[in-house]
């Protein structure tokens, strides 16, 4: 395959969400991902957090499982596991025995809760990793319950995302020294890392720790998503003055003064039951229009059909269909070592 990983090899054995999407990464650019299935467990080819992959069956609670998962971990660069902690070890192929058959493996564990910890043994969701994090605390409006935002920022930002960089970063280090090392890679660590934006506008501009009041959490009237004529939505997000300026023009609104004090937090509500006032008066294609080519920080709310289609998301590639399934193309962009186009995985 092509790609900046091809000529490694990796042994992802088959787990749920962040640790299939870390194993999607690797083979996207361009590593050999073989996905170590139980007996009767494969999953429906058609999902692409699963595409590039070889697909084999190991039993690994056999002597003759174990025996296959390390016959072939000692012909890997890496290992992917999403198993609760203690798991593998009784399976004899935690990282010890991993390790003794091949120095130079890089072992990636990936878990909500960490392979250590209070509640390191106990089961869990994205929902709860993030809601230790603080993450989730942070996400929905002023005065209501907090929103889950799907399961992007636990299993796939802080866990898949964020394995797939430790896995690369290590193998980095076992070229340079041919040592390998373990990952231990949970969700509530990495939905906190992402979440160091905010720890710093905390420190450096008085963010609060109440949700809707900030400027980036939906308290601003000028980053906000508002409703148009024809039930749907746009995106609205003009932070720096001149995209300000240049939005309340195309709006109506540049010799309206009560938008004079951008930064007034105690205008922000009403400002923003105002915007919301004129952004009915018309359609969300309609309102495309008038912002078209503006620096104005302005888009459409696309569903996954829409945004499939739209002219930004064509010219640049941005999903793939593969055998009749739309799904996002490999991300992100390498100028001398391009991913290849996505496969299915191959036949089990």
């Amino acid at each position: 395959m092509a790609g900046a990983l091809a000529g490694y090899r990796v042994l992802e054995f088959a787990s749920l969400g962040p640790g299939p999407f870390c194993g999607m990464m690797l083979a996207d650019h361009g590593a050999e991902v073989i996905v170590a299935y139980r007996p009767g467990g494969a999953p429906d080819p058609r999902d692409p957090v699963f595409r590039s992959r070889k697909l084999v069956e190991i039993d690994i609670k056999t002597p003759e499982g174990r025996a296959q998962a390390l016959e072939l971990a000692a012909t890997c660069d890496a290992v992917i596991e999403g198993y609760r902690p203690g798991v593998m070890e009784r399976a004899g192929l935690g990282p010890d025995d991993l390790l003794a058959v091949n120095p130079r493996l890089v072992y990636g564990r990936m878990t909500g809760w960490g392979q250590f910890g209070p509640l390191a043994p106990t089961a869990g969701h994205d929902i709860n990793y993030i809601a230790i994090s603080g993450a989730l605390g942070s996400f929905g409006r002023a005065g209501e319950r907090p929103v889950a935002p799907l399961n992007l920022v636990g299993d796939y930002g802080g866990g898949g995302m964020m394995l797939a960089f430790g896995i690369v970063t290590a193998l980095l280090h076992a070229s340079r020294t041919g040592e390998g090392q373990v990952i231990d890679c949970a969700m509530t660590d990495g939905s906190a890392a992402l979440m160091a934006l905010i720890w710093g506008a905390r420190a450096t501009w008085g963010w609060k720790d109440e949700r809707g009041v900030n400027m980036l959490d939906t308290g601003a009237h000028f980053y906000e998503t508002y409703e148009t004529s024809d039930g749907l939505h746009v995106s609205f997000g003009p932070i720096e003055p001149q995209f300000y300026k240049t939005a309340l023009g195309l709006l109506g609104l540049a010799d309206d003064p009560d938008f004079a004090a951008q930064m007034d937090q105690a205008r922000w509500p009403r400002l923003k039951e105002k915007l919301a006032e004129v952004f009915r008066t018309r359609t969300r294609d309609e309102w495309t229009l008038v912002f078209e080519g503006a620096d104005a920080c302005f888009a459409p709310v696309l569903s996954l059909d829409e945004a499939y289609a739209h002219p930004h998301n064509v010219a640049r590639g941005t999903f793939s269909e593969i055998e009749g399934v739309r799904q996002p193309s490999p991300a992100p962009r390498l100028s001398r070592t391009p991913a290849a186009a996505p496969q299915r995985p191959s036949a089990l």
